[in-house]
């Protein structure tokens, strides 16, 4: 314990000429301080970041037991001292019982000017997630996430639990009818309050409803439900003593969650590696809503991985728990009647989205086959394919020009998301598909790298992480890819210049396609340079072996044409 509990009266500063602020008259009492460190022992799984969370929730519940739990990443910092008092107003306001979290956008520092890898990441931040708060609201992104403390406990929100209210006597006033409800939504909670649930801890038990009773909006008009009355939180805190830190410690041992369910109903969910996505889905399940909260000043703020081969770590950790997803009991085809049916959507295309890396794999080669064939994508040019190509690309440039447009994100921006999008999808979420496939076929443990962070330490350069080359084997498909498209538009135009007919309009087509999926793989290409050009070694190994590999098959499948000639001594030569 840091710092104790305050008083419950203001302890008022006085004016001190040693110190630099002047605190008269402003109350300077603090807030309790508390670090936690959790017990860990061999043969027990921790659960990594969720069973951290969980222990902090047990512990917070014993000690403090705040209706809102505020969740940070390690690396990010609270920007904005009023957002925490923004996120508390969604919640404590009418129709405000049904909110289970409140998900603010994640900003970054120290990111490098241009962005090469994407990662402010506003096309989902500033688009996607403003989108599905029209919906039942946002997903749980890991951090910067304001929690009610009840909704993490696994009760259904207030709103789904009417049905048992109905076919009574209307109440004799409002107080009445406030009265009645707050006593039947507490019956209603304490019959699930139970050891196999929640753990054998009985002030971790009896504090459940006082978090929901002070997490409550406050009753100060008729149209509110499930309110509180003013005035019902003046009572004082009780004096912090030995007993209970002894309980909050219990109660973070590792032998606690046995036999309970923590983990599976209640707190953080475990068995994923995203597991703060299935944490927010089972809430949605459930019938809770979030809300996204932009403020005018960034709430919070982190920091990114500005290197290639840890920002493609990072996407491939998020790409494998949604392979996890999609072949888990958190799939959202087996949701319930309570998640919204776009909703049910957008947490499909959670699950489903790396599966579209295959489909990406064949884009970017099709352009390259092309041009080793000698045929065109298409044999026919007909009206009926223009007209059909032309409505496809002129409805996506206008769907992609309105996205921009109302979600305010930058061309630039927008392009640089479209960049790596191709090159996660053809590297990390190609590799989450296999990782996933598996496990599911044949139990292997899906392992990841946890994500380095740009530390900007470096007072000469704060984006030197940018420019070093650490090999990764999701580098091989991106490498291949250019590799194979380059050769290919070499061999296309060495044909047609030595053809008796060359054909200029089937080299143009192929040649375009080629430099557009190039395009969009160049901050990959240009991460491989390093600093002033030095490229690794392993690159030049690992595109020369491509090279010979791709050439040589080529030979195989379609050898050249040989040509027989007699010379004046016999010998034939070809």
């Amino acid at each position: 314990v840091m710092l104790k509990p305050p008083s419950s009266d203001p302890l008022m500063g006085c004016a001190d000429d040693d110190k630099l602020i002047d605190f008269t008259d402003v109350d300077i009492r603090l807030p309790m301080l508390v670090y936690m460190s959790r017990e860990k022992r061999p043969g027990y799984d921790h659960n990594k970041k969720a069973g951290a969370m969980n222990a902090l929730v047990r512990a917070s519940a014993v000690m403090s037991n705040g209706p809102f739990i505020l969740n940070l990443d390690c690396d990010h910092y609270i920007y904005n001292s009023q957002a925490i008092r923004e996120g508390m107003c969604f919640m404590m306001d009418r129709g405000g019982e049904d909110i289970c979290y409140i998900q603010f956008p994640q900003r970054f520092e120290g990111i490098d000017p241009s962005d090469r890898y994407a990662n402010h990441n506003t096309v989902f931040f500033d688009g996607n997630m403003r989108a599905l708060d029209g919906l039942q609201g946002p997903v749980y992104v890991g951090t910067g996430c304001l929690f009610r403390r009840i909704a993490l406990y696994g009760f259904d929100p207030p709103s789904k639990r009417k049905s048992s209210r109905k076919n009574k006597p209307p109440p004799e006033s409002d107080t009445q009818a406030l009265r009645d409800d707050m006593v039947e939504y507490d019956d209603e909670i304490g019959m699930e309050i139970h050891p196999k649930r929640f753990g054998n801890s009985t002030v971790l038990a009896e504090s459940i409803l006082v978090a929901e009773f002070q997490g409550r909006p406050l009753a100060d008009h008729p149209a509110i439900q499930n309110g509180r009355p003013p005035g019902a939180l003046l009572a004082p805190r009780e004096p912090l003593d030995a007993s209970t830190v002894a309980e909050a410690v219990s109660v973070i041992s590792c032998w606690y969650e046995d036999k309970t369910e923590w983990g599976d109903r209640v707190g953080w969910i475990y068995g994923s590696v995203t597991e703060d996505v299935v944490t927010g889905y089972r809430m949605h399940n459930r019938g809770w809503r979030s809300v996204y909260c932009i403020t005018k000043r960034d709430a919070f703020r982190g920091s990114a991985p500005i290197n290639l081969t840890d920002r493609l770590h990072q996407v491939l950790r998020w790409a494998t728990g949604s392979v996890e997803i999609f072949f888990s009991r958190n799939n959202a085809f087996l949701a319930s009647s309570r998640l919204n049916i776009l909703q049910r959507i957008a947490y499909l295309n959670v699950g489903i989205y790396p599966f579209t890396s295959l489909f990406l794999l064949v884009y970017c080669f099709l352009p390259a086959l092309s041009l080793f064939s000698g045929h065109f994508i298409v044999q026919t040019l007909d009206v009926t394919f223009l007209v059909y190509l032309l409505t496809i690309t002129t409805t996506l440039i206008v769907l992609a020009l309105l996205e921009v447009k109302w979600s305010g994100i930058g061309l630039e921006e927008w392009w640089r998301n479209e960049q790596f999008w191709l090159i996660g999808g053809t590297s990390a979420h190609f590799y989450a598909v296999v990782q996933g496939l598996l496990k599911v076929i044949a139990g292997i443990e899906i392992s990841f790298t946890l994500t380095s962070k740009s530390a900007g330490e470096d007072n000469e350069d704060i984006y030197a992480d940018l420019y070093i080359v650490k090999w990764s084997s999701l580098m091989i498909p991106p490498i291949t890819i250019m590799m194979v498209n380059l050769i290919a538009i070499a061999v296309a135009f060495s044909r047609t210049i030595y053809s008796e007919v060359p054909q200029w309009s089937k080299l143009l087509g192929g040649v375009f396609f080629s430099f557009w999926v190039l395009a969009h793989l160049y901050p990959f290409a240009k991460g491989l340079m390093g600093r002033r050009g030095r490229t690794p070694t392993i690159v030049f190994v690992w595109s020369g072996l491509i090279a010979i590999t791709i050439s040589l098959l080529y030979i195989a499948i379609n050898p050249p044409k040989s040509t027989t000639s007699v010379g004046t001594s016999g010998f034939q030569f070809p």
